[in-house]
């Protein structure tokens, strides 16, 4: 993108030291440690660092140019001058992705996001170049940084979305405008802003007000509001029920290494080993295989995909040390991520810890909502909980009162 077409698509001015409007960037950061020779610097007033006290020092770094919401005066490299970083940054990214015309799957839900998000990306490289979200750069200054890696070379991004109140995902996917929606459940996430889960649902799925022409819609059809969505010949639907298009029988757990299945699809079936622990993976290896379908893969090369995805950190990575395996499942939470982690800690050999912070963004029924995993983890073959922050309390209440055999340690904090 040159100077001129960025300063166009965000609405800013551009102006500064000497410069050529035709000069192309070469990327876009908003950290000044990522800075590189002839990237575009936007400096963003974040609440511990203000990107404008950095200026000099990307420019000394090879930046060609910064983006701007104050007058930096009489300075020697172009500028360019917005009311707000935050929001050109949105409006360039859309710019750029239009500009890219490739195939793009966005993913939500309220759990399993980004382990979906790894096995779509995964089952898709095994014919396509895939440009995916790293990590959880899925909101509203994530995706676009993740659509400024998008290059000539890729054949398809897959884009994650990540939300806490209406609105968001109406603007995210305006970004985004995907192929392909993907949605793997509606959860008890974020209640403080969208009050339930039909909140939940209604919030997710202002995504598909963005979906292009002749695109697919995947949902979880283990799923009871998102089987609510009425949906017609663009939706595939995903799960464990009879009536599934996309459907897995046959699921044996093979403890912490993952679990065997059979994935039934419209025309063809085979077995598959994901690599990851849980029938939740399970679900997400499920939803891979329907948008490799989408897209004209093969079974072989779905389940190549499927059984060659790696998990993250954070996100049920399994650490094995020379006394104890170690389950890093530890970047979010909500109840039904809980239920699920405690659910898979069971199948480990030998003693079971589970080491638990509140879970937040709960609103009224935070505690209830505690409660009721502490009763559910109270069913479980777990030898002990160690529980720490006010909320866990009633996480701990509950499970001594459902099952005192359980050991339950909980600390007002960390």
């Amino acid at each position: 993108m040159t100077l001129q077409a960025i300063a166009e698509a965000c609405g800013g001015v551009l102006a500064g030291g000497e410069f050529r409007a035709d000069q192309e960037i070469t990327a876009i950061t908003t950290d000044s440690r990522n800075v590189t020779c002839g990237c575009l610097f936007v400096a963003i007033a974040g609440k511990r660092a203000d990107g404008h006290d950095f200026i000099e020092d990307v420019i000394k770094e090879g930046a060609l140019a910064v983006l701007v919401e104050r007058d930096p005066g009489a300075v020697t490299f172009p500028f360019i001058l917005v009311e707000s970083s935050l929001q050109a940054v949105k409006a360039i990214a859309k710019y750029y992705l239009s500009q890219l015309a490739i195939p793009v799957v966005g993913i939500t839900g309220s759990v399993g996001k980004t382990s979906t998000k790894e096995m779509i990306a995964s089952v898709l490289a095994q014919r396509f170049s895939v440009c995916k979200t790293e990590g959880n750069f899925n909101n509203e200054l994530g995706l676009p940084l993740t659509v400024f890696r998008i290059r000539d070379t890729h054949d398809m991004a897959v884009l994650e979305m990540g939300i806490s109140d209406f609105g968001e995902m109406h603007r995210l996917a305006d970004i985004a405008r995907p192929d392909t929606c993907v949605i793997t459940n509606i959860g008890t996430c974020h209640l403080e802003q969208l009050g339930d889960r039909d909140g939940v649902l209604r919030a997710k799925t202002e995504m598909f007000d963005f979906l292009r022409p002749d695109g697919h819609i995947v949902l979880n059809a283990d799923d009871d509001k998102l089987a609510s969505v009425d949906r017609t010949e663009d939706t595939i639907r995903f799960g464990l029920r009879e009536g599934a298009d996309i459907r897995a029988e046959e699921i044996v757990p093979l403890g912490l290494t993952g679990s065997r299945c059979t994935i039934h699809m419209p025309d063809e079936s085979f077995q598959v080993t994901v690599p990851m622990p849980g029938q939740h993976m399970v679900c997400n290896a499920l939803a891979a295989a329907a948008v490799g379908r989408i897209y004209g893969l093969t079974a072989e090369e779905i389940r190549r995909g499927i059984e060659t995805c790696e998990s993250l950190s954070g996100r049920f990575h399994i650490i094995e040390t020379d006394q104890c395996a170690v389950i890093d499942d530890c970047y979010n939470a909500n109840p039904m991520s809980m239920k699920a982690s405690l659910g898979v800690l069971q199948d480990g050999i030998g003693r079971r810890v589970a080491l638990l912070g509140d879970m937040g963004e709960l609103g009224d029924d935070a505690a209830a909502l505690h409660a009721e995993v502490g009763a559910a983890a109270a069913g479980m073959r777990i030898d002990a909980v160690y529980c720490a922050g006010p909320l866990m309390k009633n996480l701990a209440e509950s499970i001594r009162a459902n099952n005192p055999a359980i050991e339950i340690r909980h600390f007002p904090d960390t």
